[in-house]
């Protein structure tokens, strides 16, 4: 009986403890079979219980746009490769996932998005699928993280070092909350990284260059190209993972610019 005993409360002990388990919504841009979210979602299964939903496709630098003209498809994924993490598929944006995600599977503690292969850095955040889906979970006052790692030139990424501390800093967010309407954009350099610095957003950009060629019809077609831009400020986001350094970077959604209210204000004119 003693033994019983032992085991029933042992296995009460463990009920209550997967009752109090957090549970996380993992999206990203780069689709639901990149090995930079399949990294992170395996990652972060240590620390709570993670579910994906993802894009089917590759849906880089859509930012925050919402499919409202068509319906979407929300389907399990089970050759994605995520082993007992349930993992789901739609045919829309990274933040139509999040909608969707939330709406279709309950609300989750946390929204992370990632690990998107290349930077989201300085200005990238306002077209980035990735920062898009995290900002989706923002508006819902959940807790967002975007995770990105810089290429390298092979385009070769080893997402160990970067899933890791993502799993790390995920638990501290659970533990801590985040102040409303704030996300963090997280960055990781290409190889080990050297240490972590919080960081502001830097004056990255792309210098915007169009291709035109041509169909075999002759009819004019166009590339949107663009050449990466950005000084190594120090305390940037950019200049932190330069020199070799996770940038962890507080970003608040509050785009009203208060001080130049009451400027704004004496120039109007009258109707």
């Amino acid at each position: 009986m003693e033994g019983a005993a032992k085991v029933t409360r042992r296995t009460l002990s463990s009920m209550t403890q997967d009752l109090h388990r957090p549970t996380i919504l993992v999206s990203n841009d780069d689709g639901v079979f990149s090995p930079g979210i399949k990294a992170l979602a395996l990652a972060l299964a240590e620390v709570a219980d993670v579910t994906v939903v993802a894009p089917d496709v590759e849906q880089s630098a859509v930012g925050h746009g919402i499919t409202i003209r068509r319906p979407l498809r929300f389907k399990h994924t089970a050759s994605a490769g995520f082993g007992d993490v349930p993992a789901y598929r739609v045919d829309g944006t990274p933040a139509d996932c999040v909608v969707l995600g939330i709406h279709l599977l309950g609300r989750p503690d946390v929204v992370v998005s990632g690990i998107n292969l290349g930077g989201n850095l300085g200005s990238d955040l306002t077209h980035s699928g990735t920062v898009a889906a995290a900002i989706e979970g923002l508006s819902y006052g959940i807790p967002s993280i975007a995770f990105s790692q810089v290429s390298v030139p092979d385009g070769e990424f080893d997402f160990s070092h970067a899933a890791a501390y993502a799993a790390k800093l995920t638990r501290e967010v659970l533990e801590r909350r985040l102040p409303p309407r704030t996300l963090l954009n997280v960055n990781f350099p290409a190889g080990e990284p050297r240490g972590v610095r919080v960081t502001t957003l830097s004056d990255h950009r792309f210098e915007d260059e169009i291709i035109r060629r041509q169909d075999p019809d002759g009819r004019d077609y166009y590339w949107v190209a663009g050449t990466p831009k950005a000084s190594e400020a120090e305390g940037s986001d950019y200049g932190a993972v330069q020199a070799g350094f996770v940038s962890v970077t507080p970003v608040r959604l509050e785009l009203t610019h208060h001080d130049f209210m009451r400027e704004v204000e004496a120039f109007l004119p009258n109707l």
